[in-house]
């Protein structure tokens, strides 16, 4: 598997460029991120953008994205109407008004595209997903786990502390290697000893 990461300031949220053809989150600036992508592929190579979660911060530049290479747009069901809602989507926070995206997939989790399984991890949002590898053991994780056992947040529109917990259980009983999450550095080993530690951490508070 193919990963490009691209973050376009210490705001935005990471994006990841999988095989080329696959887009995980999209950050806030559409011309930034087209800008990075056109380094990479040619942008009608794009086929489908997956937003992990409904925050502005996630999801902002997906309609640039979309109109700019055609791109499905996919999102968990339970996000899918939160996404243009200034609270919901935490667009406020960042001053800005929250974008219209009409998602063309509404996910449930369970479903497989090519090597990606979605998985449902309720609790930073509603609709909270990240995208496992079986094979090579990669996990896009979103804003549910990142690095030295930390997690998502639940004090905003939707969160859910005891889903959280749950949610992150979940991924414990993965064989993640190398994990890409929503924000911060890539865990490039033993991804599952720092997933571990984020439920160790989230079950404290």
């Amino acid at each position: 598997m193919q990963v490009v990461k691209i973050n376009n300031s210490p705001y935005d949220a990471n994006a990841y460029l999988v095989n080329g053809t696959i887009l995980i989150d999209v950050g806030m600036d559409s011309s930034e991120i087209i800008s990075e992508l056109e380094k990479h592929i040619a942008l009608d190579d794009l086929e489908m953008i997956f937003l992990t979660h409904c925050h502005y911060d996630h999801s902002g530049g997906a309609p640039g994205v979309a109109r700019a290479t055609g791109a499905k747009i996919a999102v968990h069901k339970n996000d899918a109407s939160l996404l243009g809602n200034p609270d919901a989507s935490a667009s406020r926070l960042f001053g800005k008004k929250s974008p219209i995206i009409v998602p063309d997939i509404l996910l449930s989790g369970g479903e497989k595209f090519g090597e990606l399984e979605i998985i449902h991890t309720p609790g930073h949002t509603p609709g909270g997903i990240c995208l496992y590898d079986p094979v090579s053991g990669i996990l896009f994780s979103g804003d549910t786990v990142f690095q030295d056992g930390s997690f998502g947040r639940t004090d905003l529109y939707g969160g859910n502390s005891s889903q959280l917990i749950e949610s992150i259980r979940k991924l414990t009983l993965l064989d993640v290697n190398i994990m890409y999450p929503g924000h911060g550095e890539t865990v490039m080993n033993n991804a599952n000893e720092q997933i571990k530690l984020s439920l160790l951490m989230a079950s404290q508070f």
